[in-house]
């Protein structure tokens, strides 16, 4: 806690820090909560996600088991060009949105390869797009974890820290001045009695 003067105007901004934090603690507090339902949800978001990925390419090698061939060659056969993202304010944190995919497909003779490469393309531009809304979901993850982690530390520094050293300033000020005001009594009182007594004794040598 860094030395504090003991005065009142020092009590007096103390005074108005400690109601600054106390009015701004349960804001804080409500944004954490707020923050920390939103990370949640996101995780949910990528864990279903992911799931439909690994549910994807499960499908994929179930239905079209004939990948398995290196007679058709078709690992070049989609590739993703380019896709857009746009932004959400959730709770005050700039979150990516996925807002369109575009893939590439090489030509291909139809006549040439099986027909089940028609329905392979689809799967591999669903692939594709899944992979890219798992990477924006743990995105999303990570920028709401860092907000929450924030806004705790915020949250723990006002109310380990700043309302508790404001509550020793006031309290050590107001200690100080209760101390200064009695011996000011005290010694109003000792220089009364003084006078007193000199007057006493004056008034004894004149007689």
């Amino acid at each position: 806690m860094a030395k504090i003067k003991l005065s009142k105007n020092e009590l007096s901004r103390q005074r108005t820090l400690l109601q600054l934090y106390r009015k701004m603690l349960p804001s804080l507090d409500l944004k954490r909560r707020q923050l920390s339902v939103e990370l949640d949800k996101a995780r949910d978001v990528a864990r279903r996600t992911r799931l439909a990925v690994t549910e994807l390419e499960r499908k994929i090698g179930s239905e079209l088991s004939m990948l398995a061939s290196d007679e058709v060659p078709v690992n070049a056969l989609v590739s993703m060009k380019d896709f857009s993202l746009d932004e959400e304010n959730v709770v005050g944190v700039r979150l990516p949105r996925l807002q369109q995919i575009e893939c590439e497909i090489a030509p291909y003779s139809r006549f040439a390869m099986p027909a089940w490469v028609d329905v392979l393309m689809e799967r591999l531009q669903d692939a594709a797009e899944q992979r890219i809304r798992v990477q924006v979901a743990e995105e999303r993850v990570r920028l709401l974890e860092r907000a929450v982690r924030r806004t705790t530390q915020r949250v723990n520094l006002f109310e380990r820290v700043l309302v508790p050293e404001a509550q020793v300033a006031i309290k050590r000020i107001m200690i100080y001045m209760g101390d200064v005001e009695r011996a000011a009594v005290v010694n109003s009182k000792l220089a009364k009695a003084k006078i007193r007594r000199q007057q006493a004794k004056v008034a004894g040598e004149g007689q």
